[in-house]
């Protein structure tokens, strides 16, 4: 089942028309034609376009856009155009534009300069929505609809009073009284207590340390600010035309977000993602950050919303992507579940902040090596198209808490390099480098079919989610929790007794101390080198697997396990740099094996159809010829080839194996 009426796999890009004459627009269709091109974004930045005033609007060209891609076959994304709001409503509304937290309002001329909370915001973008949805809703071009653009890329927060007023009516929504709210802040600490709600602000800059439950909640006020901002457009379109999919774009493991709530809010999911060709691993993180965005809806296919050609316009040194790689990380979406391959964006724009940016359609034209790319990856793709629709299946599930990964870095902690993505990489790598399978699961999901339960940090634990972990444990789960777990209450409250608190009696274990480690050294264990992170630990009622070796812990519990039920949890008390020897005893005990016959630097995934057909991606990352063996019969769907046994792959080769 395909993500829109389009069918197959969608590819194209953002369509920025407004930036060109009308006459360039016949050959863009006939080029988009040649490559093979079936969906296009539109309107993602055309506010000032369809709306050139208060009381006027100008549709008339895009009718005419919609009409002329919709003749030539190509279906439409629509944006509702919402994340850059145009001058004339900034000038009329000045208040609008967002504070920092030091006070200082920031000015139009960039992108998303609107305050979240902004009433005058958000009834502008809910009439420039529901112009679109009553004027388009019927189109035959229309597939989708695209809300706003990439929410939080630059204005995650807003410090105005607006927003102010807005938190306060949060925070009265939480905890219903002062009362209620000083004891979860803990404001008998330093003379913080209220008298009042109305007496509270943002956490804006102050002399020293902001109360830290106070500055959780406003990262929990934050992310539902912009998710409301986003929910009044969406109940516009489900209103108006409620039959066509609505997304917005991801930014994959974005922390200002909590993606696992925005989520609810989405037809399906849909990611931005940009690895650095400079980064020699940069496929391992594209990975993680896909296997997130198939997760968000419980293995549903997504769609890899934006992605660049080649080069971005925005890091310091923009590295282009060398021949083949854009076609790699591309089938790297798709082996991770994507149901479609588009970009920014389809033409190479002559003016403006991202003049330089890589295009599908450079700025040389047809003559260019990327053009050559873009047509020959469109024609790959079609004859992928009957991937669309089949999924993955993973054994192994790594927990993810938005609210516990913004608690745990919090200000004032024992070592500030402790870092959610720093904490999670070495797991996810080794998992990567195994050829198996990740899904990420929040607290309380479902756990049914994951053999190993990964949570290599929970600092934010509740009662129930302990008793969610101690309940995949007693019914024959393989747990493992990496250290600085347990630790705090969802009010960011230390939990008494020791840590890791709730855990302490499935883990068998009593952290008596933190024990960082200083940038630039390590901590032996028989696992291997701890760098950032150690604790003393006391096994209680565990059994100790590896002890440290070296330094003021040598002899020290390292790693622990406790039988418990059916199941066993671990507890992995300091950071491994490489994670490998403390996860290969774990895969063995939940009888989970890693991908036979795939050599190093080969990504291998497997999707599957209801109708039992599979799809097994084969991608090499390295820049030499390699053989991958034990694999399947079979076809080969990029090149029409008969499998069987063994498959040599050059250099950035993938090949994609249809089998029964």
């Amino acid at each position: 089942m395909s993500l829109t009426r389009v069918g197959g796999l969608l590819y194209g890009g953002d369509y920025n028309p407004d930036q060109w004459p009308e006459e360039v627009w016949a050959e863009d269709v006939k080029l988009m034609g040649e490559a093979g091109v079936n969906t296009v974004t539109v309107g993602v930045f055309s506010w000032a376009r369809l709306q050139p005033g208060p009381e006027g609007w100008d549709f008339g060209w895009f009718d005419r856009l919609l009409d002329l891609l919709h003749a030539h076959g190509i279906a439409v994304d629509l944006a509702t155009a919402t994340a850059s709001p145009p001058a004339w409503l900034v000038r009329a509304h000045p208040e609008i534009l967002p504070v920092t937290a030091d006070g200082v309002r920031l000015e139009f001329g960039s992108r998303q300069h609107y305050c979240p909370s902004s009433p005058v915001y958000r009834a502008a973008a809910v009439r420039l929505t529901r112009a679109l949805a009553e004027r388009y809703g019927d189109h035959p071009a229309l597939a989708l609809w695209h809300i706003h653009n990439e929410y939080g890329d630059h204005v995650t927060e807003c410090f105005c009073p607006e927003s102010a007023a807005a938190f306060r009516r949060w925070l009265t929504d939480r905890y219903g009284t002062v009362e209620a709210l000083n004891h979860a802040w803990g404001t008998a600490f330093w003379s913080q207590r209220y008298g009042a709600l109305a007496e509270i602000e943002p956490p804006r800059t102050a002399p020293g340390p902001v109360n830290p439950t106070q500055t959780l909640d406003w990262r929990r006020f934050c992310s539902d600010e912009l998710l409301a901002c986003h929910r009044a457009e969406k109940a516009v379109l489900d209103e108006v035309i409620p039959d066509i999919p609505v997304t917005t774009n991801f930014m994959s493991m974005f922390k200002a977000l909590d993606y696992w709530t925005w989520a609810e809010h989405e037809d399906f999911v849909s990611d931005d993602a940009y690895p650095d060709p400079a980064d020699p691993r940069a496929q391992v993180n594209a990975a993680l950050n896909y296997d997130l965005m198939r997760s968000l809806k419980r293995g549903r296919p997504w769609l890899l919303l934006e992605q660049a050609p080649s080069a971005v316009s925005w890091r310091e040194v923009n590295v282009p992507k060398r021949p083949g790689l854009h076609r790699l990380w591309s089938l790297q979406a798709l082996a991770r579940g994507a149901d479609g391959i588009m970009y920014f964006q389809w033409r190479a724009s002559r003016a403006g902040a991202e003049k330089f940016h890589s295009a599908m359609l450079p700025h040389r034209g047809t003559d260019s090596r990327g053009w050559r790319e873009t047509v020959r990856f469109g024609a790959e793709l079609r004859r992928l198209a009957e991937v669309a629709g089949s999924r993955l299946r993973a054994r192994v599930g790594i927990v993810l808490d938005w609210e516990s990964w913004w608690a745990l870095e919090l200000d004032d902690h024992p070592s500030a390099r402790m870092r959610w993505p720093r904490l999670l990489r070495p797991w996810y790598e080794a998992l990567h480098e195994r050829g198996i399978t990740v899904d990420f699961v929040r607290p309380g999901a479902p756990l049914d079919g994951y053999r190993l339960l990964l949570a290599p940090n929970l600092y934010l634990v509740t009662g129930a989610t302990a008793d969610w972990l101690r309940s995949y444990v007693e019914g024959g789960g393989v747990l493992a929790a990496g250290g600085f777990s347990g630790i705090a209450d969802a009010d960011d409250h230390v939990h008494p007794g020791g840590h890791p608190g709730p855990l302490r009696d499935l883990l068998g274990v009593v952290v008596d101390e933190h024990w960082p480690i200083p940038d630039g050294e390590h901590t032996g264990t028989e696992l291997g080198d701890a760098t950032v992170w150690s604790e003393w630990l006391e096994a209680t009622d565990a059994q100790v697997k590896a002890s440290y070796t070296g330094g003021e812990l040598a002899g020290q519990p390292a790693v622990t396990r406790r039988a418990h039920g059916a199941g066993s949890a671990w507890y992995v008390s300091c950071h491994l740099a490489d994670a490998g020897p403390a996860l290969d005893p774990l895969l063995a005990e939940a009888g989970i094996a890693a991908a036979p016959g795939v050599p190093p630097g080969v990504e291998r995934t497997l999707r599957s159809g209801a109708d039992g057909t599979s799809y097994l991606f084969l991608l090499n990352h390295t820049a030499e010829e390699t053989v991958v063996r034990r694999l399947p019969a079979g076809t080969d769907l990029l090149t029409g080839a008969e499998v069987a046994g063994e498959l040599r792959l050059g250099p950035l080769g993938a090949a994609v194996v249809r089998t029964r």
